[in-house]
């Protein structure tokens, strides 16, 4: 089992800046991959930014590119996720989830955390 509990969401206005923090206790926390995910209201869950467990690959939502950024310190077994030039439309609930195996389908992930909402005003 994997226990992950998110912080760092909150309120910022358009062009401001968030990072968001992903803390895990349980199993090695290197051997996961760790995906960041979002869901706005009336959205599906959707594929923000993955990284593997060694840190030495990162991938990201088209969306996000160039904006956000994945990182992970597994000496304290966290995952972050921070987000800079942020608009309107990255508001939503932010999860982070982890897997033995990096995919970009919610569906593949076994363990989730409870999610951190980030609301950008206009």
């Amino acid at each position: 089992q994997v226990q992950l509990v998110e912080s760092g969401g909150g309120l910022v206005q358009a062009g401001g800046s968030l990072r968001l923090s992903c803390a895990a206790s349980g199993r090695t926390f290197s051997a996961y991959a760790m995906t960041w995910f979002r869901q706005a209201p009336g959205k599906d869950r959707e594929f923000v930014a993955s990284i593997r467990g060694s840190g030495g690959s990162t991938y990201y939502a088209d969306s996000v590119k160039g904006r956000f950024t994945i990182s992970r310190d597994n000496a304290k077994s966290t995952v972050y996720l921070q987000m800079n030039s942020l608009k309107p439309e990255d508001t939503a609930m932010y999860y982070c989830a982890a897997s033995q195996y990096l995919a970009t389908m919610a569906g593949k992930y076994d363990y989730w955390g409870q999610g951190t909402q980030v609301t950008v005003s206009s």
